[in-house]
């Protein structure tokens, strides 16, 4: 009991910002936030399915870096899949594979972009002014690569004809004051970044304000948003977190830390590059959530460097782009994917991302040893 109670009790901030996160992202949701932004980009198009690919791209990485990868995937998905309905697109998965590939490569830009940087960094979590330095390149690289390549590969179908005039739906008083409390939020967490604060309580509170500013505008009760916040995901992060608990008590992590502290004392560039791919793959294997302690633990266990330590985070944040059982945001990407009625299965994505994702990884981790 003390060793789940120690894991459980590890994983707090995380479970606030996580918390935080999907009252935002449920609120943006009903109140038709994501829905008015991709309507826009779809009017910005003018009729060129190229274009409308860059603009959903941009929301995406907007999305992704002020509300985190998951939002990305679980909310910005069914807005697309509107948009494209409305753009009388034929074939929609070009734009759909851009909420979930996004979502991933976007996610170290800041470090409220993806819940498993703070999983990794724990405690350590680097404050903003040091952390935009140390991922500016990489994440513009992963970024840009993942865009350039993901446009390739979907060339053929861009060719394809979109209505240029696409209905924009009025995005309503308590919409506005849902963007209101994203913007707030984000500014609220760079600055406790900034000054190296946890992010967890910050950004509850700020969800719980935004919350309660739009109820307070709407008479009515917070329940049903509160309601859709993922509580199995909660439980399932405090379970995981007790797993790697245990596997430090039984000596499996310190192992590893040696094992990869030895050779970076031989090679940090070659240990560095080989350390994220390492974690990419197996972030593949057993979903980067898992992986993502795991690393936490082995960079503390071991004191692993910085440098290690940032090419742990990209490897675990931008590796799941190779199948969807990757990351939690690409299956739940998934399954929105199954509730608009839209087939993709485990293998398409997989031929996509085996082009997409090892070019834009290489990318990031020699970007990070550039910087």
């Amino acid at each position: 009991m003390h060793i789940i109670a120690l894991g459980v009790g590890k994983g707090v901030d995380v479970y606030l910002f996580l918390i935080g996160m999907m009252v935002l992202a449920e609120l943006a949701r009903v109140q038709g936030l994501f829905d008015w932004l991709a309507a826009r980009a779809a009017m910005l198009a003018r009729g060129s399915a190229t274009r409308l690919f860059a603009l959903v791209y941009g929301v995406g990485v907007v999305v992704t870096i002020f509300l985190s990868n998951d939002a990305t995937a679980v909310v910005l998905t069914p807005a697309v899949a509107a948009v494209t309905r409305a753009a009388k697109v034929q074939q929609p998965l070009p734009y759909l594979y851009i909420c979930a590939f996004v979502a991933n490569a976007a996610s170290f830009v800041l470090p409220i972009s993806n819940p498993a940087n703070l999983v990794v960094y724990g405690a350590g979590l680097p404050p903003l002014l040091k952390w935009i330095p140390a991922f500016a390149l990489p994440s513009l690289l992963s970024v840009g690569i993942t865009f350039g390549v993901l446009r390739w590969r979907q060339r053929g179908a861009l060719r394809q004809s979109v209505a240029e005039e696409v209905q924009v739906p009025a995005l309503s008083r308590p919409g506005k004051a849902a963007a209101a409390g994203i913007v707030v939020t984000s500014l609220l967490l760079m600055a406790a970044s900034g000054l190296g604060y946890r992010l967890g309580l910050p950004t509850c509170a700020a969800g719980i304000v935004t919350l309660g500013g739009v109820c307070f505008m709407l008479r009515s009760s917070p329940w049903p948003y509160l309601r859709a916040v993922s509580w199995g995901v909660i439980a399932l992060v405090a379970f995981l977190f007790v797993l790697v608990e245990l596997l430090d008590r039984w000596g499996v992590i310190r192992a590893a830390g040696e094992f990869v502290h030895a050779y970076s004392e031989r090679s940090m560039a070659v240990t560095a590059v080989a350390s994220g791919a390492a974690v990419a793959v197996v972030s593949n294997v057993i979903n980067n959530l898992p992986a993502g302690l795991m690393a936490g633990t082995l960079v503390h266990v071991a004191a692993l460097g910085p440098r290690i330590a940032a090419a742990l985070l990209i490897g675990v944040d931008l590796g799941p782009n190779l199948s969807v059982s990757g990351s939690l945001a690409t299956l739940l990407w998934l399954a929105a994917l199954r509730r608009e009625g839209i087939r993709a299965n485990s293998w398409d994505f997989f031929k996509v991302g085996l082009w997409v994702m090892p070019p834009a990884l290489l990318g990031a981790l020699a970007g990070l040893w550039m910087m």
